[in-house]
């Protein structure tokens, strides 16, 4: 991957999905501090509970039909798309309608609004991208993976983590994570394309924007050298 020259590197304009939660809230906070990120729209359900002056919220119940705010979406060169639920307890008709359903449903609607739109996806470590295993997350995950692929995007990548290392200070960081924080140096260093932080996965997605980096499906190791990668 070849670093672009301050004379081609494009100021990013984003659209974060996912702000109330935990990955969203840290893509959001990077985003915010770097300054290759001139705007960002968050699109909530609930207030993110963060003021800034590069940020305009938009509250919006209905992820199923974005018609009222389609005017809103338009102008913007990046979608970093944090939203998702975990298939803890749910039936895969459910899952699916929330994960690949609405993910598709909000991403063909922005390809067709900004076509010169890099698309990043969260996904995760362990899809299935032949749609044919016996994890229902998965195959879901790997559908809505390859869909997302087949959008007229200028560029999409799917980031699969594994475990991810909470930025100290967010709000919705689930107590779990804390607990177990103190292994991430050691699990680090014995199993570095499971672990990642969110710094780091945040970063990386605002790099992805710039670097023109061929690879379409982004493991940890992957996403750690793409955040690691200074544009200049």
């Amino acid at each position: 991957m070849q670093p672009q020259s301050n004379q081609t590197k494009t100021k990013i304009r984003a659209i974060v999905t996912g702000a109330t939660g935990m990955v969203g809230e840290g893509v959001l906070q990077e985003c915010l501090n770097h300054p290759d990120v001139e705007q960002v729209l968050v699109i909530n359900r609930n207030p993110c509970g963060v003021s800034h002056p590069k940020l305009t919220e938009i509250l919006h119940s209905n992820f199923f039909d974005l018609s009222s705010i389609e005017a809103q979406l338009v102008n913007y060169n990046a979608c970093f798309f944090c939203l998702g639920v975990s298939s803890a307890g749910m039936t895969e008709k459910k899952y699916k309608r929330l994960t690949y359903d609405l993910t598709l449903y909000m991403a063909g609607m922005l390809a067709s609004l900004n076509p010169g739109m890099v698309f990043c996806y969260v996904s995760g470590i362990g899809t299935d991208s032949t749609e044919q295993g016996r994890s229902m997350w998965a195959r879901i995950k790997g559908m809505t993976e390859n869909h997302l692929l087949k959008l007229p995007f200028k560029r999409a990548y799917m980031f699969r983590p594994g475990y991810i290392h909470p930025i100290k200070g967010l709000k919705n960081t689930h107590n779990y994570y804390y607990a177990f924080s103190w292994l991430y140096p050691v699990l680090k260093r014995l199993i570095p394309n499971y672990t990642i932080s969110l710094r780091e996965l945040g970063l990386a997605m605002i790099h992805s924007v710039n670097s023109g980096n061929g690879q379409s499906v982004l493991e940890s190791n992957d996403i750690r050298r793409l955040a690691g990668e200074r544009l200049i």
